[in-house]
């Protein structure tokens, strides 16, 4: 058990030299360190304090702690500093799929193989827990984003990707939800594998990107569909250039320059404290038609950038990718309507269903189920591909893979567009 009264006693330690140290640097006209530096020097420093705390503890007559103790003291310094503080071990768990937080010691964590077991208190008051909160909103993400009385909502990606919301003042207790990046790097090979999509849509998808289709994911909270996203964007030629577009910062796609060298990634901003400054999904979906993109791709559709986004895939940025929330692949369409009203165009629902013709060419749509007959395994599995044919006062589509025996997509109907599909490698079996 690591004593968690030291690392809070060190992390300020170490924090208060480390500060000064950038003072010494800024008042010498030297460069500021660069993270990694930082971060060596960070270590360097945690050695130094607890050095002299085993010194004191012999001074006073004490059992100084042993190498294991000292080398647990150093992790959570680090990680109170670096990390996320007594989060850090669920987040370097690599079996850990969410972390629940209900004020600082009620913490619940699901875990890949379906299991949700209750776990240790994350911070010794809710007060410390708010302060770790906005710690992390200091540091993550393009800016600074305020979490506190006048701004009791944040959302966030932490370092390793995860993705971050917290309330608080609106709730009895400070909430966190930790909804982790499991598959960062992953591939349309790696989704066949674990069971996520069968091979002829494996081939179905990749084929889709290539012939720069516009493509929506769709599925519920935690379905898989930005991990889907992320698998779909690494079947893009590394020549193309893209351009994300999202609420916090959370594909990552600029981390793999072997993979896309030419990533340009927005974050929308909040407004300050004054309420200037905003800077809204639908402004940056706008201003990134101006960059020159090859392809761009918004997070995730929550609101009336989908006019904006609408606009953007007829406008030649064919190829484009991006997620909602719904129930089927069906409900899309009345999905993307009902943002539409939302936005500032106030488009009528027969306009939002010509748009939604001329700009998507596939709803992929991606669900989880818990199979209690295996033991309470969670599933995530692509269960419809609906492909939009054209308007006739409403949206028409067909269902070209439906749900098969084991609820996994299979090929169900003809495809308007094969011969185009054909010539990038897609050659549909017993069609």
């Amino acid at each position: 058990m690591i004593d968690h009264s030291l690392v809070k006693r060190f992390r300020q330690e170490v924090g208060d030299r480390l500060a000064h140290q950038r003072r010494l640097d800024q008042a010498n006209g030297l460069p500021p360190m660069s993270g990694e530096d930082e971060r060596q020097f960070a270590r360097a420093l945690i050695s130094q304090v607890l050095e002299e705390h085993a010194r004191g503890e012999i001074g006073l007559g004490r059992t100084p702690p042993t190498v294991e103790e000292e080398e647990a003291l150093a992790a959570g310094i680090h990680a109170a500093l670096f990390g996320v503080g007594r989060l850090q071990p669920l987040l370097d768990d690599t079996q850990v799929e969410n972390i629940d937080i209900n004020g600082c010691d009620k913490v619940f964590v699901s875990y890949a193989d379906g299991q949700e077991l209750t776990h240790d208190p994350v911070a010794d008051s809710d007060d410390e827990l708010i302060e770790l909160i906005q710690i992390l909103a200091a540091y993550s993400g393009l800016s600074s984003r305020p979490f506190d009385t006048a701004n009791p909502q944040l959302d966030l990606r932490l370092p390793d990707g995860s993705r971050l919301s917290a309330v608080m003042d609106v709730t009895v207790r400070p909430a966190v939800s930790i909804r982790r990046a499991r598959l960062g790097k992953v591939f349309m090979s790696d989704l066949v594998g674990n069971g996520t999509i069968g091979p002829d849509v494996g081939r179905f998808l990749s084929a889709a990107v290539a012939a720069r289709k516009n493509l929506m994911i769709a599925g519920s909270t935690n379905a898989g569909k930005t991990t889907l996203l992320r698998a779909l964007a690494n079947e893009i030629q590394p020549g193309e250039r893209l351009i994300t577009v999202e609420r916090a910062l959370e594909l990552g796609l600029d981390q793999f320059p072997e993979l896309h060298p030419n990533v340009v990634a927005f974050e929308q901003r909040l407004p300050n404290s004054e309420g200037q400054g905003e800077i809204s999904m639908a402004e940056l979906v706008r201003r990134s038609l101006r960059m020159n993109p090859s392809r761009v791709i918004v997070g995730e559709v929550l609101g009336d950038e989908i006019v904006t986004m609408l606009n953007a895939m007829t406008q030649g940025n064919d190829g484009s990718l991006s997620t909602i929330h719904a129930n089927s692949s069906m409900e899309v369409f009345n999905r993307i309507s009902t943002y539409a009203l939302q936005a500032r165009e106030r488009l009528p629902i027969d306009a939002t269903h010509m748009l939604i013709a001329g700009a998507i060419d596939f709803v992929v749509f991606i669900e989880k189920r818990n199979d209690y007959h295996l033991g309470g395994k969670l599933r995530r599995y692509v269960s419809s591909i609906r492909e939009v044919n054209g308007c006739d006062g409403r949206v028409l589509s067909s269902e070209v893979f439906a749900p098969g025996p084991d609820g996994c997509a299979v090929p169900h109907a003809p495809l308007s567009c094969l011969e185009e599909l054909a010539a990038h490698g897609y050659n549909p079996g017993g069609w």
